[in-house]
């Protein structure tokens, strides 16, 4: 697939270092094998080194290829432990609470990341999205500007309106169940400056509705309405509008003749979703319906990249969140 070869290709060039905070799970294992056969980035395994290097010695990779550490370890337990205190302990959190959380492979790979250690990290596949989020924000906090952290996924869908396949961002659909008007328009803003970066191209984004630029009108509109304000504070050049239905967002005839002069009718790129119901749903209607990838979901609007899995991740999805997390880190 064409997106995908296109990522993995510019990740390759990023040589990025990504911890794996759940290192010794078999899927962990077998991704990290495949990082470093292709190259793509520089996984670091967190876990029981002894379990992590069996399982690498199992696989073929060579000794040294990839670098482990346990978050356990006495030593570096403490090393976590002070640095939870640190940034904590305005919130209430004692060194003995810290200690309990110093444990955690989450916590360790989140302040890599806060460190410069590592350029990003991937999770997800045997932790809660809750925790894996709960680490990314303890430790490496929201990008400036943004108090929401939200995701989109990157739907590789087939021909539909004559331009062959397409990626196209559908966001939110895994992390803010009902975002007031404020975080929709900076959830639609962390997906639009996302998406040069992992996709190549300029974002045209669509506040999605059941109204068309009031064919209809209602509290759920009204609110869509208000997202795109948002959204036009923090970025008033980048093409965006809304409410707008999905057909017209995304047919040029349909949008030529129920949204003329719109920046983005027929063309747009980023579906930004009323809410986590709509998203969800959407993404899996898509996905199931038409045949698309669904790549993600990827975490957006944290300071540095901290992506989630599914429960459910391939090893071959772990990959290719690796290399969008190792895209990611190059555009904060």
């Amino acid at each position: 697939m064409e997106f995908l070869r296109s990522v993995r290709d510019r990740a390759r060039n990023r040589d990025a270092r990504i911890v794996f905070p759940e290192g010794s799970d078999p899927r962990t294992l077998e991704a990290a094998a495949r990082l470093v056969d292709e190259r793509l980035v520089r996984p670091t395994l967190l876990g029981n080194r002894d379990e992590i290097q069996a399982g690498l010695d199992t696989l073929g990779v060579p000794g040294g290829a990839v670098e482990t550490l346990d978050p356990t370890s006495p030593a570096i337990r403490a090393v976590t432990r002070d640095a939870l205190v640190e940034l904590r302990a305005h919130r209430g959190l004692t060194p003995e609470e810290a200690w309990v959380h110093a444990g955690s492979p989450l916590m360790l790979g989140a302040l890599m990341v806060r460190r410069g250690e590592s350029d990003g990290s991937v999770a997800g596949a045997a932790h809660a999205t809750g925790d894996v989020i709960r680490a990314a924000l303890w430790c490496v906090g929201p990008a400036a500007g943004i108090r929401t952290v939200s995701s989109s996924f990157y739907m590789v869908v087939p021909e539909f309106r004559g331009r062959g396949p397409e990626v196209l961002t559908f966001t939110d659909g895994a992390v803010v169940p009902l975002p007031d008007p404020v975080q929709l328009g900076e959830i639609a803003f962390a997906a639009a400056v996302a998406r040069p970066h992992i996709v190549g191209d300029e974002p045209r984004v669509a506040f999605l509705s059941y109204s068309t630029l009031g064919s209809a009108e209602g509290p759920a509109v009204d609110h869509v309405r208000s997202g795109l304000a948002r959204f036009r504070e923090l970025a008033p050049d980048i093409p965006a509008d809304g409410e707008i239905q999905v057909d017209t967002a995304l047919i040029d005839a349909i949008g030529k003749r129920k949204a003329p002069g719109s920046p983005v009718a027929g063309s747009a790129n980023v579906l930004v979703f009323p809410d986590l119901n709509a998203g969800n749903i959407g993404y899996k209607l898509v996905q199931r319906l038409a045949g698309a990838e669904a790549v993600g979901p990827i975490v957006q609007g944290l300071a540095k990249p901290c992506n989630d899995l599914s429960r459910g991740a391939t090893p071959e999805d772990m990959v290719n969140v690796a290399c969008i997390t190792a895209l990611s880190a190059g555009g904060t």
